[in-house]
């Protein structure tokens, strides 16, 4: 997916985080791509280092839409949950899909239902593709 990626200001010892504008919202991120690029227009892999824990960082969505919004220090994704037959998920956010580890097992009845997906920022992380 491309996106337009923004350098914030760092503190020291830190990893790099920018601010992601995509079509369906903009969110506080990581960046594991080279520091000089980070300003700028990217082909992009979105990557969370956070499990599915449903009824905590998981739940049902009011609305069906795809978004990404920031609420404070935490990222909120909300698509299609689509389960796998690996005990695995993958978020579909619109054109792109977002994969996740499940803490515990999911009812399959909540396969292809809307959800929101709340997890801290940097937690969160790009990675640009080279071409």
């Amino acid at each position: 997916m491309f996106v337009r990626t923004e350098s914030l200001p760092q503190a020291p010892q830190q990893h790099m985080a920018v601010r992601v504008h995509t079509p369906i919202g903009s969110a506080v991120v990581l960046w594991h791509g080279e520091l000089q690029e980070a300003d700028g227009r990217h082909l992009i892999e979105w990557t969370v280092d956070a499990d599915i824990h449903w009824g905590q960082n998981t739940r049902p969505a009011a609305a069906t839409e795809p978004e990404l919004r920031q609420e404070g220090d935490r990222v909120i994704m909300r698509g299609l949950l689509h389960l796998t037959d690996d005990e695995a998920a993958y978020l579909q956010m619109g054109h792109w899909s977002v994969l996740f580890d499940l803490a515990s097992p999911i009812l399959t009845n909540m396969d292809e239902t809307w959800v929101e997906i709340n997890v801290g920022t940097a937690s969160v992380a790009l990675h640009p593709y080279r071409t």
